[in-house]
């Protein structure tokens, strides 16, 4: 069972949802406008919401973007435009999935169903292991050999990044765009963080352990 916010301003729609995700034994709450759907969400978090387009008082895209402003929970889009570059964009935007107008109870649950998965596991406690390395991105603690590791705030978002991509080639491009959060920068930048967390791994440039360059390309994190 989850909890569910329907935001539809059509009184029809609106009650046709209600009682098909009551009857597949979900608890539902609903509103009719944007407005209404932002107090909702601050006052009492769902564990999904399922957001019409054609809301009255706000743009669809609009409503969308405001959610995301207050909340991460998932949101389903319902939306009669059928148009690829449409559904991108509202994808772009934060949505979670989306529905295309009209859909059958059954599309609806398989629909809601994946997205609670995929938000239960995200949910779960997250622990990169890559050899003697130990990352806990949510306690942002740093283990090497079960010692800790006394790691700047850059170095160890730098180090988690890797570590959620183990034996993976990570551009300097995603770099700076993931770790950084600049669409583009200076490489040396990079080259000094790098430098600096070898030295805290116990290793060199020339003699790498975990962080291998691969010129021209990116950096990866690998078990020695």
């Amino acid at each position: 069972m989850a909890n569910v916010l329907v935001v539809e301003d059509d009184q029809f729609v609106r009650s046709a949802l209600i009682r098909e995700l009551t009857e597949r034994a979900h608890a539902v709450r609903s509103a009719g406008t944007a407005l209404d759907a932002l107090r909702e969400v601050t006052r009492a978090a769902p564990d999904v919401v399922i957001l019409d387009l054609g809301l009255p008082d706000l743009d669809g895209t609009e409503a969308l973007k405001m959610l995301r402003g207050v909340s991460d929970v998932p949101v389903i889009v319902a939306t009669a435009r059928d148009d690829e570059t449409e559904i991108v964009r509202l994808l772009n935007a934060g949505a979670d999935d989306y529905l295309i107008k009209p859909f059958s109870g059954e599309h609806l649950s398989a629909r809601l169903g994946a997205v609670l998965r995929r938000s239960q596991q995200s949910a779960q406690p997250r622990v990169y292991r890559v050899g003697g390395l130990r990352v806990d991105p949510d306690r942002r603690e740093a283990f090497l050999d079960d010692r800790p590791l006394a790691l700047t705030r850059r170095e160890f978002d730098l180090l988690a990044h890797l570590a959620s991509r183990p034996g993976h080639v990570v551009s300097r491009r995603e770099l700076l765009t993931e770790v950084w959060q600049q669409p583009y920068g200076d490489d040396q930048t990079i080259d000094v963080h790098l430098s600096w967390l070898r030295r805290k791994l116990g290793e060199t440039a020339s003699r790498p352990r975990y962080l291998h360059t691969v010129r021209g390309v990116g950096v990866k994190l690998i078990a020695p």
